[in-house]
């Protein structure tokens, strides 16, 4: 961590992460919220909305903001938990993953407080990893439970990806599953498409899904490939226009230019006995696309033969 640089910022101090091609990752103290990574190009994968609010206790919109220990109003607590609107710390003990020393990485750590306890009773540590190497952007969330009795939690990495055009991009690997609908009470339903496209608003919780699922962007010539450890269902949001409008902190246009495709624990809590630790691993990757074919296998990539 000691190469990394820190920078005052309007909201909290930021780590910035640089990798010897050129990647770049900008997370946030507040939140322990990635905001920015940037690929060897300088190319911006994450979305941010122009209208985010950069003064706390609002979330920023966008970038990869961590729900826990709810994700969205999936119980009692407000929406997401409150782990995103929490100054964090730097983690000087990362154990028992070895220290994050060199420029790549940082270690960042929350504990609970004596207010936290209020809304929610149980004491814990939840820390968080972040790691950038060329093309891939690593995250690893620990939970470990420091009460004497246990609890259960939700959680989801809410990823905020930058697309050429929601409308022209499909998402593979969903194709088959259970969701549930937000959109209609939580119904349950089962995905009939071979790809998923978006022609209006989404917002589904797919159950049970594989450790791989891939965003195919053409127009940017670029897959971005989610592959994921111990959340196993996987979130997709776009609010598109009506919802855009009315959503305070988000461009009225913003929704046709991101996706959120998160990694999730949501259907079955995670359940925690005092002492006990849970992780689980985020990986995204950038899959450049050549276009001699005019189309990119989505099949491959999927496979992982890319």
């Amino acid at each position: 961590m000691a190469n990394n640089s820190i920078k005052e910022g309007d909201r909290s101090p930021r780590i910035i992460l640089h990798e010897p091609t050129g990647s770049t990752v900008e997370v946030l103290l507040y939140g322990a919220q990635v905001i920015s990574w940037k690929n060897e190009r300088r190319e911006e994968i994450l979305f941010m909305s122009n209208k985010a609010v950069w003064k706390p206790p609002k979330p920023v919109r966008g970038g990869i903001p961590i729900c826990f220990p709810q994700f969205a109003n999936f119980g009692t607590l407000e929406q997401h938990g409150f782990a995103r609107n929490r100054l964090w710390s730097l983690d000087d003990d990362p154990s028992p993953l070895s220290p994050a020393n060199n420029q790549s990485s940082a270690d960042l750590l929350l504990k609970s407080t004596e207010e936290d306890l209020k809304t929610w009773p149980y004491r814990f540590e939840l820390r968080l990893r972040i790691c950038v190497s060329a093309g891939k952007l690593t995250m690893i969330p620990r939970v470990r439970n420091l009460d004497n009795k246990a609890f259960s939690f939700t959680l989801a990495l809410r990823n905020y990806f930058s697309v050429s055009d929601v409308s022209e991009v499909r998402v593979e690997g969903l194709e088959t599953l259970d969701y549930f609908d937000n959109l209609s009470k939580r119904e349950r339903y089962t995905e009939q498409a071979d790809a998923i496209t978006f022609d209006g608003e989404i917002d589904r919780v797919y159950l049970s899904t594989p450790t791989k699922i891939a965003i195919i962007d053409h127009e940017k010539k670029r897959t971005i490939v989610l592959r994921k450890e111990g959340m196993v269902d996987a979130v997709l949001w776009n609010p598109w226009d009506k919802k855009a409008k009315a959503i305070p902190d988000l461009g009225d246009e913003d929704y046709k230019t991101m996706l959120c495709l998160d990694a999730a624990a949501v259907e079955n809590p995670i359940n925690l006995k005092p002492c006990e630790e849970w992780k689980g691993r985020q990986e995204l990757s950038i899959v450049s696309s050549s276009y001699f074919s005019g189309q990119l296998d989505p099949q491959k990539v999927i496979n992982g033969l890319h």
